[in-house]
This record gives C-alpha cells, structure tokens and sequence, in this order.
C-alpha cells in the first residue's frame, strides 16, 4: 500500500506524511493546542490503513506526547482528502465532542477526540479508540441489549443541535437509487422490467411519508459506524452529516441488518429480534410518527443494496436474491422483518 501512496500524483504530499522526521516536527507545529506547548511528540510507527488513488487516505500514527518526563502513549488517525482539508467533519467533531460526546461522558456514548489539522496535507486528526464494531457484536447473545444501546446512541446524535447547510431529503434518496438501478439494469438487462417496477414502488411508497421532522442526521449509519468498548459506545464517521428525516438512519442501521443477515447467514430475519430491539428503543424515544419513515427507508436501504452487492465480488451471489427481497418488501407491505 505505501507503494500506491507514492504513485498517487494527487496526494503527492503523503511522501512527506509518511516520514516519520517530518511528521514529527509537523505534528509537534500544528497540534500544539492540544499536547501543550512544552510537551514533546515522538513518532514511533506510522501504517497506511487505507487509500483510495486519487481521492483519499487514512493513515494511522502511534505517538508518544511527553508532560514534563510522563508520556503518554496513544494512536492518532489522519484522515487525507484529495480534493482538500475536510474543515466540516472536523468541525463537526470538535462541536460533538464539546456538547456531550466526550470521553468520559456519564451516558457512556461518545465519538472519537479531535486532535487538530495539518493543512499542508489536506489532514484533520482524531485520536483511535479501541473496541469492537457492532456488526460483529449484534448478532451475539447480547445483541438485544447492544441494539438498545445503539437506538439510544443514535436519539441522543438526533438531538443535538447542530444543523449543518446541506439537506439530504427522500427526493435526494429516490434519485440516488433510480441512478444506481439504472446502472444495474445496464449490467443485468435481463432484470430491467423488475428493477423498474422496483423503483415505481419505491417512488410510491416514499411519496406516502409524512414532512418529517428535521435534525441532523449521520446518513451513513450502519453497525460498523459504531464501536464497542465495554460500557462505552463510540460513534464514527461523519463525513455525511447533514439535515434530514432521523428516520433515514434507523432505516438505513435496519437495512444493513437484513442484508447482512441474508449475506452472513443466508437468512435475512436471522437479526429480527435485534431490529425489533432497536426499533422499539428509536420509537420510543423519537415518537410513533417516525415509525412509517423508518420503515420506507429500511425499504429504500434494501434496494440500494442490490446495487452494492454487484460491486464486492464476495456479495455479487447475493444480488437476486436482494431483488426478490426487495420485490416483496414492496408488492407486500405487510412483509416486514420488525
């Protein structure tokens, strides 16, 4: 992997985030408001996690921050984006972290501590937290109590008051996935007629929700955005933070459920029980009158996962059946899974 980072003419300036001289007197200039002026950083191993040629990086740093002879030893993650610094999902962190997501806050429900920006690399840092994700969690014998706890997580994200400037609303969701059915229609012709009726459906079914109510929203929020250790919960990955109906989300977290039922263990009510857990705790916390939201967008999830699934070699077994799914849930509508 770092042979590809050196290769990539748009992130040409990871040479120098991956050296660990330079990181180190680069470190030691930019996150000096969070270490202290007279503490000391020393890099001590530096990983490329992940890189996407041409678009983004993440890079992880193990650090040792030096207070007067105690150190204190610990791993930042540096997250690289081509097309520059995400200023947002920085700012969007430090604003979590500030209004009750901290580390040691007293729900036990927390996101990951910002520690500052480097500019010069198009980087923002946030410190790593250990646990486990949930999608390995759930479907365990305290799946049900995991699934509260998340539904929990999420109402408290819900209601915070931080509304960013863009919007995601269900016409932004319908266009998205009449976009990716038409690509898959092109590559399986044969289920052009059944993907259009798919998309009629959902169009209908969607143009029944209710002007929800709108929060910000985490919009990509699914069991490996959330991360386990012990009694402490750990939101991730804001990078879509927008407004919307909180309705997408728990749809969306429930959706993965079923697909990962289905892909993992060829049974897509196998998590039923967890999603019933998760539902009943969102509804009881965000009202009844979501519960129609959160069903389209469980709905809406599942479709576009038929997309999904002929990207990743290992899901493209699972795309007809993901239709078939899919066609029930919708010509049906008493079909559901919770």
């Amino acid at each position: 992997m770092i042979s590809s980072v050196l290769s990539d003419s748009k992130l040409s300036f990871l040479i120098a985030a991956i050296d660990p001289t330079m990181v180190q007197a680069c470190f030691q200039s930019h996150v000096s408001v969070w270490v202290g002026d007279n503490a000391k950083i020393a890099i001590y191993n530096i990983r490329v996690v992940r890189h996407k040629f041409g678009k983004r990086c993440l890079i992880e740093y193990d650090v040792e921050v030096n207070h007067a002879g105690t150190s204190e030893f610990m791993t930042w993650m540096g997250k690289v984006r081509a097309k520059g610094l995400d200023r947002t999902s920085y700012q969007l962190q430090c604003k979590l972290w500030q209004q009750g997501f901290e580390a040691n806050s007293s729900d036990g429900i927390s996101v990951p501590e910002p520690i500052g920006t480097v500019p010069e690399w198009q980087m923002w840092l946030q410190r790593k937290v250990p646990g486990t994700i949930a999608t390995v969690l759930l479907p365990n014998a305290e799946g049900h109590t995991l699934a509260h706890r998340i539904a929990a997580a999420l109402c408290k994200l819900h209601r915070t008051q931080i509304l960013p400037d863009r919007h995601h609303g269900i016409e932004q969701e319908l266009a998205i996935l009449h976009d990716r059915l038409d690509r898959v229609a092109q590559q399986f012709p044969q289920w052009q007629r059944r993907l259009e009726r798919i998309l009629d459906e959902c169009d209908r079914t969607a143009g029944r929700i209710e002007s929800p109510h709108v929060c910000g929203i985490h919009r990509d929020f699914y069991p490996d955005q959330v991360l386990i250790n012990d009694s402490r919960l750990y939101l991730l990955d804001f990078d879509l933070y927008t407004t919307g109906d909180p309705g997408l989300d728990a749809g969306n977290f429930n959706g993965h459920l079923i697909e990962q039922g289905l892909r993992s263990f060829h049974d897509p009510a196998v998590l039923a029980s967890q999603q019933t857990a998760f539902t009943e705790r969102f509804i009881h916390q965000s009202g009844a009158a979501v519960l129609d939201s959160v069903e389209t967008y469980t709905t809406l999830t599942l479709v576009r996962h038929i997309y999904l699934s002929t990207q990743f070699p290992d899901r493209q077994p699972f795309t007809e059946q993901l239709l078939e799914l899919c066609e029930q849930r919708l010509l049906h509508p008493k079909f559901r899974y919770f």
